[in-house]
């Protein structure tokens, strides 16, 4: 029979209404278990570990994804898959770090959480958490139909690095524009074959350290060269910047000769887009042939979570700047698609 481990950090689908207050309060996971009784009908086995101190995802920070990193390391040999629940404000920042810092995985993690406490008469918990279950034991001769860092919300599967919360109001909070689904839940699961990733040979490897010293640099018309200065010169390394359309910047010399410096001095910027729908084509207008020429990293089509977290994981794995930039631009755990 195949065991599942459940690993419970927090998030709305473990809140309940203070009958006094009105007011959402964590809960633990032994009343979670008693709101989805359907639980003890599935055909597995389930370890829980419940965080000591149960989080609003708002809190989430590298220490903690170091800490989910160790529990699927622990209890890798022993268990056939990996739920995490998790809130969904800032669950695909945890599920684009997991996919990182996880190197060869051949086991499913799944991410899923609630849009309403799983208390509520109408509540999406019970489905996603059921459904994140059947989805991480599922396997077919004898390996993992999905040995990925996902993310289940709303009767759809996600790779974990292409997915972003869109939407606080709807049960369908997450969508993934640049890339396929990777299951769809109706009468039956429906697993699209293609566009999931199979596992490189070797055992599991869990990099644990990050450095998560990231500026940003969201650029809009009219902006400062004040603002523009405080940001390249922050005492970090690495830069996000995002841009306009396919990757395009103001051509305005003070604004390059900035960057330039930036990069001059050991920093890499590398250009996502602003728009949530499409790809970084440096050079392919004007007003970005210079960014490709002066060496920004080409962010293509990658979530603004996954170039956050990629950044914070290429930093403190390698000093060079070059090697860096170079990643950057490298589909890794399928992050990026090279156009």
């Amino acid at each position: 029979m195949n065991q599942i481990q459940i690993i419970y950090t927090g998030g709305t689908i473990g809140m309940m209404t203070d009958p006094k207050t009105r007011a959402l309060k964590p809960i633990n996971f032994e009343q979670i278990m008693e709101n989805v009784p359907e639980l003890e009908r599935l055909n597995c086995k389930i370890k829980v570990h419940s965080f000591e101190q149960i989080i609003d995802s708002s809190n989430m920070n590298p220490r903690i994804w170091c800490e989910l990193a160790d529990l699927i390391h622990d209890n890798y040999e022993s268990v056939d898959g990996f739920v995490i629940l998790h809130g969904s404000d800032t669950m695909a920042f945890t599920s684009s770090a997991l996919s990182f810092m996880l190197e060869n995985l051949a086991k499913p993690v799944i991410f899923t959480g609630s849009q309403l406490p799983i208390s509520a008469v109408r509540t999406d918990a019970k489905e996603n958490l059921m459904t994140a279950i059947e989805i991480a034991k599922a396997k077919k001769n004898d390996r993992a139909r999905v040995p990925e860092v996902c993310i289940y919300f709303d009767y759809k599967l996600f790779r974990g690095n292409r997915a972003f919360k869109y939407n606080s109001s709807k049960f369908e909070a997450f969508r993934s524009p640049n890339y396929p689904i990777l299951a769809e839940s109706g009468v039956h699961l429906k697993f699209s074959i293609n566009d999931i990733r199979q596992p490189v040979e070797g055992p599991l490897r869990v990099h644990r350290r990050l450095e998560s010293d990231v500026a940003v640099l969201k650029l809009y018309p009219g902006i400062s060269p004040k603002v523009v200065e405080t940001i390249l010169s922050a005492d970090v390394r690495g830069i996000v910047m995002e841009t306009f359309g396919a990757g395009n910047t103001t051509t305005d010399k003070w604004f390059t000769d900035m960057l330039k410096h930036a990069i001059n001095s050991g920093k890499v910027i590398v250009d996502i887009s602003q728009c949530k729908v499409g790809t970084v084509e440096l050079g392919r207008y004007e007003t970005s042939k210079e960014l490709k020429d002066m060496g920004v990293a080409n962010g293509y089509d990658m979530t603004y979570e996954a170039a956050i977290t990629k950044m914070m994981f290429l930093l403190a794995q390698y000093e060079d700047p070059m090697i860096i930039k170079e990643m950057m631009e490298t589909d890794m755990r399928g992050e990026l698609t090279v156009s």
